[in-house]
């Protein structure tokens, strides 16, 4: 009988470790879905406001970042004035960022203020990317979220 519990208690210890082994080389964590650039270069709208942001094409200062700009149309400020400012100033300022995106969904925002040139990193987690919808939360706060949609503009 004592020979027939060790055998017991050896075959739970071989199974503990068989499973154990089985789990460690699996990945439990769901595969991040890789997205597009091309797919975030674009004009959106924050659902249910007038706040725009674009992310451009066009190459930073700095190897690996393009440019983005926000503005809010309820506080009367366009797009063409971010524009109209930068070429007054002869640099990007208050409205404008830099952005680095990766295919796994990290955004990296710097944001450019014009009083002392400061500039204000912010990351970002983006959940959704299609051709039609954004969805993206900060990093460090996951309960702040964003979600927009793409604006279609007549060529």
């Amino acid at each position: 009988m004592k020979n027939f519990k060790s055998q017991i208690s050896n075959f739970k210890l071989l199974l503990v470790a068989i499973l154990g082994v089985a789990l460690s080389s699996c990945n439990m964590l769901p595969e991040q879905p890789e997205y597009r650039l091309s797919d975030l270069q674009a004009l959106w709208l924050e659902n249910g406001t007038e706040h725009y942001v674009r992310f451009t094409t066009e190459q930073s200062d700095e190897a690996g970042y393009q440019y983005g700009r926000e503005w809010d149309e309820a506080e009367d400020i366009t797009e063409q004035d971010l524009i109209d400012a930068r070429q007054e100033l002869g640099h990007p300022g208050n409205g404008w960022f830099k952005y680095q995106f990766e295919t796994k969904g990290n955004l990296t925002e710097i944001h450019l203020m014009d009083n002392g040139g400061a500039e204000i990193p912010k990351v970002y987690v983006v959940s959704k990317l299609t051709s039609t919808e954004l969805e993206y939360y900060e990093k460090d706060y996951k309960n702040i979220k964003f979600s927009f949609s793409k604006v279609v503009t007549a060529k």
